[in-house]
């Protein structure tokens, strides 16, 4: 009886550990390689698309709130490093975070922790490089992701002045020296 059985069982087994490796460790892979390619088709990679305020209509990111204006620069990290430069807001809260393409969290800094200042870095991949001066090295586990600057529009009578300093922010690839 168990010899009949253990074929089938052992089948199970090896379609179960398929199954998990399928949902919990590639299925975050391409959900972000489904979100960086939808979004790189605004502006390319490794340059920072400044999104329109949400609305009911709004879906580039599931549930966008209202309340926040998003830049996102999808970024390649073949060809080196990408700086990213996130000036400072006349807002209440402003942040930058950085996802790896297994969508963890790479950097995450926020208005408070900057002090008012410009956030600058510059993301690193599995090729490697430096950060030139002035600029935080991030490692990231992979070659690519998005970076996601998300600015709280606390009134929205006051979103032009708040859209010209956020527009002043800059993701892009590094120069060769």
């Amino acid at each position: 009886m168990i010899r009949r059985w253990g074929a089938p069982l052992l089948l199970g087994l090896v379609l179960a550990g398929l199954a998990y490796h399928l949902t919990l460790v590639q299925t975050p892979r391409l959900l972000m390689r489904f979100a960086t390619h939808r979004i790189a088709g605004a502006a390319g990679y490794n340059a920072l698309y400044q999104a329109p305020l949400a609305t009911s209509d709004s879906r580039a990111i599931v549930r966008p709130s209202p309340d926040l204006a998003y830049s996102s620069c999808p970024f390649d990290l073949t060809k080196g490093p990408v700086l990213i430069d996130v000036a400072p807001v006349p807002a209440p809260y402003w942040s930058l975070s950085v996802f790896d393409p297994r969508t963890d969290v790479a950097f995450v800094r926020n208005n408070i922790q900057a002090g008012g200042k410009p956030i600058r870095v510059a993301l690193i991949g599995e090729r490697g490089g430096q950060a030139p001066p002035g600029y935080a090295p991030v490692l990231v586990n992979g070659n690519s992701g998005i970076a996601l600057v998300r600015t709280l529009v606390d009134d929205r009578a006051r979103f032009p002045q708040i859209e010209a300093a956020r527009r002043t922010s800059r993701c892009g690839s590094m120069s060769p020296s």
